[in-house]
C-alpha cells in the first residue's frame, strides 16, 4: 500500500491549531518534525532522563499528513477519492485562513509518496491512559489497573477518532459539561467528531446528546467510541451537515430543546455559529464554547454577546480559551 504524504512547513506555536483545522478538512495523524526540547513528561513516556544536546530550538516545525492511496494512485479522505491537486489547494486556503489572525511562518506545502508504513499504530507507543481530574482516558489497548478499576473511565481509541482528551481545548469543555450536567440534560455537541464530549456527558448523567458534524466519518467514530462506553445509540444522535447554512439540520436539530450545547470549534466558525445556535438553547441553557486560541477570546466574548447570550464564565488552559455563557430569554 501506498501513501500520499502532505508536509507543511510552519512554525512551532501554531502546530496545534494547524492540525486542528487541518483534521477538520480529513487529514489526520499529523506527525510533528521540530526542534522543541521534551518536556518532563514526554522524557517519562519515553523512558529517559538525560537525552544527548540536540539542535537549537529554531522555531521551525513540519507537519506531515498521510493519505492513503488507492490501486489508481488517486488518494481517499474519509474513504472518498480525491486528488493531490484538491487537497493541496485545501490546505493552503486553510492556512490562508489562519494568516489572517495569527503567525505559521512559510507554510509552503510539499507532497511526496512513500512505502506501506504502519503510522497509524505506530503511534500507540506514544498514547498512554491518562486523567482529566477525576475522569481516566483509556486507549483501547490498554487496561486500567486495579488501583482505578473504580474510576470513572472513558475508553476511546485514537487511531479511528477525532478527538481523544488530550488537547487543552476538548479538556476545557469536558470540565465545563461536568460542572452544568444534570439527570435532565438535553446536550447538543456541534462538531462532534469522535463524539467524546457527547459521550463523557452521558456518562455524567445526561438524559440524551445529539451530535452534528460536517464528516460523514463521525458516524462510524462515534459509535465505535459509543460501543467502547457502553452508549445506546437511543441516548446519543449523529447528524452529518452544517448546522449554520443547513435548515434541515437545524429543524432535525429541534428548536429550544437543549439545556446544553457545547462547541469546540474554532473561533472563525463559533462567530457565525453562535446566532444560529440560540434558538436551539432551551431559557436559562447554557453554551460551551471551545477552541479559541488566546488572540480570538475578544471576538468570541462580543459574538457571543451580540446573539443575546450572557457571559458567565471564562476558562483557560495553556494558549486556549473557553467561553461557557447562558440564554436569559
Amino acid at each position: 500500500m501506498k501513501w500520499m504524504k502532505f508536509r507543511v512547513k510552519t512554525v512551532t506555536d501554531a502546530e496545534d491549531i494547524i492540525i486542528s483545522t487541518l483534521y477538520d478538512i480529513g487529514l489526520e495523524g499529523a506527525q510533528i518534525e521540530d526542534k522543541v526540547p521534551l518536556t518532563s513528561l514526554e522524557k517519562e513516556q519515553m523512558f529517559v532522563d538525560i537525552l544527548p544536546d540536540g539542535p537549537e530550538d529554531d522555531g521551525i516545525a513540519y507537519l506531515s499528513f498521510f493519505v492513503e492511496e488507492n490501486e489508481d494512485g488517486r488518494p481517499l479522505i474519509g474513504g472518498v477519492q480525491s486528488d493531490r491537486e484538491t487537497i493541496v489547494s485545501q490546505i493552503a486556503e486553510e492556512l490562508d485562513g489562519l494568516r489572517s489572525f495569527m503567525e505559521i511562518g512559510e507554510g509552503s506545502i510539499a507532497v511526496t509518496e512513500t512505502e506501506d508504513i504502519d503510522w497509524i499504530n505506530n503511534w500507540k507507543q506514544y498514547f498512554h491512559q491518562f486523567y482529566i481530574d477525576d475522569l481516566l482516558v483509556l486507549p483501547s489497548w490498554e487496561e486500567a489497573e486495579e488501583k482505578d478499576r473504580d474510576k470513572k473511565i472513558l475508553h476511546i481509541d485514537p487511531g479511528t477518532a477525532f478527538g481523544t482528551g488530550m488537547h487543552e481545548t476538548t479538556q476545557l469543555c469536558i470540565r465545563q459539561i461536568k460542572k452544568y450536567v444534570t439527570p435532565e440534560t438535553e446536550l447538543l455537541d456541534v462538531g462532534t467528531g469522535s463524539g467524546i464530549l457527547a459521550i463523557l456527558a452521558l456518562m455524567y448523567g445526561a438524559r440524551h446528546a445529539v451530535g452534528t458534524d460536517l464528516d460523514p466519518c463521525a458516524i462510524d467514530a462515534a459509535a465505535q467510541n459509543m460501543e467502547a462506553n457502553g452508549i445506546t445509540a437511543e441516548a446519543f444522535e449523529v447528524m452529518i451537515g452544517n448546522i449554520i447554512t443547513d435548515k434541515r439540520i437545524q429543524d432535525r436539530v429541534g428548536y429550544e430543546r437543549y439545556d446544553i450545547v457545547a462547541a469546540n470549534i474554532l473561533a472563525d466558525v463559533l462567530v457565525p455559529l453562535t446566532p444560529v445556535i440560540v434558538p436551539h438553547l432551551k431559557k436559562g441553557g447554557i453554551y460551551i464554547t471551545s477552541g479559541i486560541i488566546d488572540a480570538k477570546e475578544d471576538t468570541v466574548r462580543r459574538a457571543v454577546e451580540e446573539a443575546g447570550l450572557e457571559i458567565v464564565e471564562v476558562t483557560y488552559q495553556g494558549e486556549w480559551v473557553s467561553v461557557t455563557a447562558r440564554k436569559n430569554m
